[in-house]
């Protein structure tokens, strides 16, 4: 990147010339349509039949095409009408169809936006054209239902409580909706002036027709909305909902033969009360005392060779729901969002609260140690203040926990997670009709630490504060600069904060580094952090630059999540063009190619590299993807975790995949990706996924995945060695491995109603490595390693030990290490019938099973690997969650 700045400078300036003296508009766009919404008497029952007076006006029909012709006349009539009371909004459609009889309708859990013909209705109460309600309603009843943010943005992660009925007939299909005022947020006025749009579906022609027309080289979504007029008088009242809970479960295991913890069985039970309070029309307070914060689905087997912590998807529905007003910090105002070597740090991940303990046990015995923390109680609350700071804020206290312990028939008790604070709060105010914003995030966790164990492994205190912004840089909303800026500040004793400079995320220790020093009497750690892109929103040229840097002491992970070392600056440059509009053999295309570069705070170059990607797809609907990259020889600052620098030789890489066309009844889809560092190693991963769908209401997916890698430089342990003065008195030993992943997710849907759905999730895992030829790092920045077994030194192997003398008869002492050969087999699954048999309130019963085992480490045989996995004893647990929506 350094070579050719003046380049990438030069062609950024000519993008951004043309584009603002070269952007089309199209008039049909431009031009805002307004919807007179009829304040109506006579009650409306939500039958689909459309038989109402209110449902016999004109209604509105000007709709546009936007696929498969963008701009088009649409190939069938749609109306719709809006109506309301003093309780609810009312949305009628009827969509006409010259062909009822191909009318395609499936039955599908809530929110799965399956393939099947759809009617969307969306709302912008707030009218600040950013953010909003999306609603979704298919022939068969079955629904879906988003909040909209960031203009472009969506998340189905919140359910509504609001009805609708859909009926078929000899023109097509009618849809009526009710959405009670009390599940929207919008401000107290007399006269309201809020955001519209309706689109429509026909699957079988994959024609996508919309109220609001905006071209594909267009951006925006709810800042193009129609003028919602005519709702006047409105008095939802205060909004108070109860949901109280009572949840019970059985748990079977095998019995552990002298273990009274391992009795084979074990039952539970636990009741609880959800809360829900509209404290204005615009803020909600989400409350929850005793809450149930187990996840119906379980997480999915990985094997981690890395030092770095693995992520897991939040599942639990208190946090889910409203979580993207925390998710969207430092990432708004652009709709095109690029990391390339960039591990964007979570300032908040809701996974920290209610965590697994992270103690551990001192005591031999047998130990009976909790697999989460207890959640004393929460609340949330989220919303809107006036009319532009939305804001979200979390607090939560979690519950001392302790390990039971018998020793020799003594039954003792050792603290293992301290009673904890963990708070949240997020602002974000707009300006000027969402073209500026201004926000920050401020997270704590505070620990009430009693024991010496728990006071050298975790911090008392951590804070972190971060801001958020972004500017469009032209009237017409084609360039925008989005960033963030931030730190944090951890607290501990010299023991807590020593062990956090050495661990993965920070590694002081390194013996090279000249600007990070180990402080061991250290009691304050701190950084900062931030980053800074560059977008331009639309058009068919594409640019994105970005800058980011994560200072040595950056650490968000008390309340937050990072991946990866904080020493990092990391920059890219995104140049590419699109065409979204149909030609004689493509649908639509894109290419794009960036630099990318980073560096450590040292200046030492850790990764380096091009890439050049292109997409496209076919008239039938096909598509592929491809993409390749080559890494010119770095630095790492990581490899020997926490050692001296290691030179890390050019490598490339080779992606491709495809998809088949989603209106058929069998969808495919492939995938393959190789990296080969010639002197180091190679990697191949690959696989498909398969999703038949043999009825309307049934449909069965399966996505076997396979992956070889061979590496010669594994981390296998580190060794102190005074005589070893190349590399700091230190051996840092690594082993050549071939590893081998076979993995797969089957996922049988069963929908029996809109209100009533079987779902089973099962993922087999197989995961081998072996290792061999055995090396150390020879010195610094240098390709050298020096094999074991080779010159002096000498490699042994006897009752699964590696003995190595480095150097023969020289000084240096023989070291041992255990062989680090593994066979990881795991199937994991569960079983889900969901039951809303009241609107929102739910039945579940839940049969989940766990089951692994260890055998023939570094040994591969499918056959008997899987004959093995599925004779090993599991888990069993069955559990029944009953919950009751009370509605005041």
């Amino acid at each position: 990147m350094k070579k050719y700045p003046a380049l990438i400078l030069l062609i950024i300036l000519s993008i951004m010339f043309f584009s603002w003296h070269s952007e089309a508009k199209d008039s049909k766009a431009l031009e805002q349509k307004v919807v007179q919404a009829v304040r109506i008497n006579e009650p409306i029952v939500i039958d689909g039949f459309l038989s109402e007076g209110v449902w016999n006006g004109s209604g509105y029909n000007d709709f546009i095409q936007s696929d498969p012709i963008d701009g088009g006349t649409p190939t069938e009539k749609t109306t719709v009408w809006i109506a309301y009371d003093n309780e609810a909004l009312y949305v009628a459609a009827r969509l006409f169809d010259s062909e009822p009889e191909l009318i395609l309708s499936r039955l599908e859990r809530r929110d799965n936006f399956g393939e099947s013909d759809w009617f969307i209705f969306a709302i912008d109460p707030y009218y600040d054209h950013r953010t909003g309600f999306q609603f979704a309603v298919n022939p068969s009843g079955c629904i879906v239902d988003w909040t909209l943010f960031n203009d472009e943005w969506k998340s189905n992660t919140w359910d509504g409580v609001w009805s609708c009925s859909t009926h078929r007939n000899n023109e097509g299909w009618t849809v009526e909706v009710k959405i009670p005022f009390n599940q929207l947020r919008f401000p107290k006025k007399e006269e309201h002036v809020w955001g519209v749009n309706f689109q429509r579906i026909i699957k079988r022609k994959n024609e996508k027709v919309s109220f609001v027309w905006i071209p594909k080289e267009e951006s925006g979504y709810v800042s193009r909305f129609a003028k919602l007029v005519g709702i006047k008088g409105i008095r939802p009242g205060r909004h108070i909902e109860l949901l109280p809970y009572s949840v019970g479960s059985a748990q079977f295991r095998p019995k552990e033969p002298g273990n009274p913890f391992e009795t084979g069985k074990n039952f539970l039970g636990n009741l609880g009360l959800d809360m829900k309070i509209g404290l204005k029309s615009n803020l909600t307070l989400d409350a929850t005392i005793n809450p149930d914060f187990g996840q119906v689905e379980v997480d999915p087997a990985v094997i981690n060779l890395s030092d770095y912590e693995t992520y897991y998807a939040e599942k639990r529905p208190f946090f889910i729901e409203g979580k993207d007003i925390f998710n969207t910090f430092g990432q708004g105002g652009i709709n095109n969002n690029v990391n390339i070597n960039w591990d964007s740090p979570s300032m908040f991940y809701s996974r920290r609260i209610g965590r697994q303990p992270q103690g551990y046990v001192s005591n031999d015995g047998h130990v009976s140690f909790p697999d989460r923390t207890t959640i004393l109680g929460a609340f949330k609350l989220t919303g809107k203040l006036g009319s532009d700071w939305n804001i979200g804020f979390i607090n939560a206290f979690t519950a001392r926990e302790y390990a039971e312990i018998d020793w020799n028939g003594n039954h003792l008790e050792e603290e293992v997670e301290p009673f904890s604070y963990y708070g949240v709060l997020r602002a974000q105010k707009e300006f000027n009709g969402g073209a500026q914003s201004i926000g920050f995030i401020s997270t704590s966790v505070i620990r009430d630490l009693r024991t010496e164990t728990l006071s050298n492994l975790l911090s008392n205190r951590a804070f972190s504060l971060a801001v958020d912004g972004w500017t469009f840089l032209d009237k017409d909303r084609v360039w925008v600069i989005s960033g963030w800026f931030g730190s944090t500040y951890i607290e501990g004793n010299e023991t807590t904060i020593l062990n956090i400079q050495k661990s993965s995320l920070h590694y002081f220790q390194r013996p090279d580094s000249s600007h990070v020093t180990l402080d061991p009497d250290a009691t304050i750690l701190s950084g900062w952090g931030g980053r800074f892109v560059l977008n331009k929103q639309k058009g068919n040229f594409l640019c994105n630059v970005a800058i980011g840097a994560l200072s040595p002491g950056f650490d968000p992970n008390d309340a937050g999540f990072q991946y990866g070392v904080s020493d990092v600056i990391n920059g890219h440059v995104v140049i590419g063009y699109r065409q979204p509009q149909p030609g004689k053999i493509l649908r639509s295309w894109m290419v794009a190619a960036a630099p990318f570069r980073s560096y450590d705070f040292g200046g030492n170059k850790t990764w380096d590299g091009y890439l050049a990607i292109i997409s496209a797809e076919f008239l039938n609907y096909w598509g592929i993807e491809t993409m390749y990259a080559y890494n010119p020889e770095t630095i790492s600052n990581t490899l020997t975790r926490g050692g001296p620098l290691a030179l890390i030789h050019s490598g490339r890489q080779i992606n491709f995949s495809s998809y088949s066309d989603s209106r058929k009844p069998i969808i495919l889809s492939i995938f393959s990706s190789h990296y080969l560092r010639p002197t180091q190693g190679f990697s191949w991963s690959g696989g498909f996924s398969l999703r038949w769908k043999p009825r309307s209401n049934f449909s069965i997916s399966f996505g076997p995945d396979y992956s070889f890698r061979n590496s010669k430089i594994q981390w296998v342990t580190k060794v102190i060695d005074p005589f070893m003065t190349e590399t700091f008195g230190n051996r840092y030993v690594f082993g050549k491995i071939q590893q081998r992943t076979l993995s797969s997710e089957i996922r049988v849907n069963w929908t029996f109603t809109p209100k009533m759905t079987l779902q089973l999730y099962l993922q087999p895992f197989l995961a081998i490595g072996q290792y061999d030829q055995f090396r150390e790092l020879a010195k610094p920045k240098s390709p050298l390693y020096n094999i074991y077994g080779e010159g002096a030194s000498t490699i042994s192997y006897a009752n699964d030990i590696y003995t190595i003398d480095p150097d023969g008869t020289g000084p240096s002492k023989a070291f041992a290490f255990s062989n680090p050969n593994f066979n990881v087999k795991s199937l994991r699954g569960t079983m889900v019938l969901r039951w809303e048999y009241l609107p929102g309130s739910l039945l579940y019963v839940v049969w989940t099973q766990n089951r692994a085992d260890y055998t023939h480490p570094g040994d591969f045989d499918f056959s008997r690997d899987m004959g093995d996995l599925l004779t090993a004893p599991g888990d069993n647990i069955f559990l029944i969650k009953f919950s009751y929506r009370w509605n005041m």
